[in-house]
């Protein structure tokens, strides 16, 4: 369910782009965040910090591209995300701390020197989402730019975390390490 949600707004985003037009697809966006983080509170009785920042991203540059009638703001929106995102972890990497290790370290027992590379990976990853969203938002047609929007950088993702674990493998405990732990 929490998947679900994560995906929410951007499915809410691309359908009502395809039914009407940008600027009733950014105001769907922004109602649908809204909605994410009503359900995320209601259903975990948590609304993560990266929810938080997309939210006010989505809340800003949306208001802006409705106020203005201008599709560059929204355009703008997933290279300022994925941008916060790849300072944020390379941040907390150099002041020793790593955001994939937090997520992962209980279950897998990495030296640090991995989690570092792996840190190193997703904002490289980022990064280079935010770069490449810059440029086909300003130099494609925007039903190009939505639908890389959509699938593009949803697939960049997924194959991030599919390296991510394959980079990973041979440190997560084969399943008789976990039967010793229970």
């Amino acid at each position: 369910m929490k998947h679900f949600l994560e995906y929410f707004p951007l499915l809410a985003f691309f359908i009502s782009y395809y039914l009407f037009d940008v600027y009733t697809a950014t105001a769907v966006l922004i109602g649908a965040s809204v909605l994410q983080l009503i359900l995320l509170q209601i259903l975990f009785k948590k609304i993560p910090r990266q929810n938080w920042v997309v939210f006010a991203v989505v809340t800003l540059f949306g208001a802006l591209t409705l106020y203005f009638h201008d599709d560059n703001f929204i355009k703008l929106k997933p290279s300022i995300i994925y941008g916060i995102f790849a300072l944020v972890l390379l941040g907390y990497q150099f002041i020793g701390q790593s955001i994939p290790k937090k997520f992962m370290g209980k279950e897998i027992d990495a030296p640090d020197a991995v989690w570092r590379n792996l840190t190193f990976g997703w904002a490289f990853t980022c990064a280079f989402a935010g770069v490449l969203n810059f440029w086909i938002a300003f130099n494609l047609p925007l039903d190009t730019w939505v639908n890389f929007k959509v699938f593009g950088l949803t697939i960049l993702t997924f194959v991030m975390f599919i390296c991510s674990g394959v980079y990973l493998y041979k440190y997560m405990p084969n399943d008789d390490d976990a039967q010793q732990q229970k």
